[in-house]
């Protein structure tokens, strides 16, 4: 079977081929106020002050600057970016997270689990509520433009070492 034959059995069709796109979904028209009333017995603030705190702290503000700007406690907004998905809320190591956990399945008492991690009542708390209760992937999914990702291993690293590297101008000639 040479070229011709091959060329001879092809068929050609001369209509319009029709576009085939990916469907989206845009809902960028329902806002974050909106998200969050939907699961807003998720949420251990009101939706508005989840609302506020979410866009401070994605905007830079620490998480204490965001809770005062919401007006709510640190705690609160705190466990709301938690909830959310906000990786590095716990203030506890590895290790004294792991105490936490011994603690909630009742292998340690909570005098002796506050003694080893050497945490404040608060933050013994704090990290308790972490420990106890999961992000909610509506939540999550509900602030993904808002926060920015702190996820990335080499912008964390780079922010953690942050002042202990130079920079260019640093350098002196």
């Amino acid at each position: 079977m040479g070229l011709s034959d091959i060329a001879a059995a092809l068929e050609t069709t001369t209509t319009e081929q029709r576009s085939s796109r990916v469907p989206t979904v845009d809902d960028t028209d329902v806002s974050l106020r909106e998200r969050f009333e939907a699961h807003a017995d998720a949420l251990p603030c009101a939706p508005a002050a989840a609302e506020r705190v979410v866009e401070a702290h994605g905007s830079g503000t620490s998480i204490g600057e965001s809770a005062r700007e919401a007006g709510v406690a640190p705690v609160t907004a705190a466990k709301l970016l938690h909830r959310c998905g906000e990786a590095g809320v716990t203030p506890l190591a590895p290790e004294a997270r792991r105490i936490v956990r011994d603690w909630v399945d009742g292998r340690v008492s909570r005098a002796d689990a506050l003694a080893l991690t050497g945490a404040e009542p608060s933050e013994f708390a704090l990290a308790t509520y972490v420990e106890t209760h999961d992000p909610v992937a509506p939540l999550v999914e509900a602030v993904e433009g808002a926060l920015t990702d702190r996820t990335d291993a080499a912008v964390a690293k780079r922010d953690s070492l942050a002042e202990t590297m130079s920079s260019v101008t640093d350098m002196q000639f």
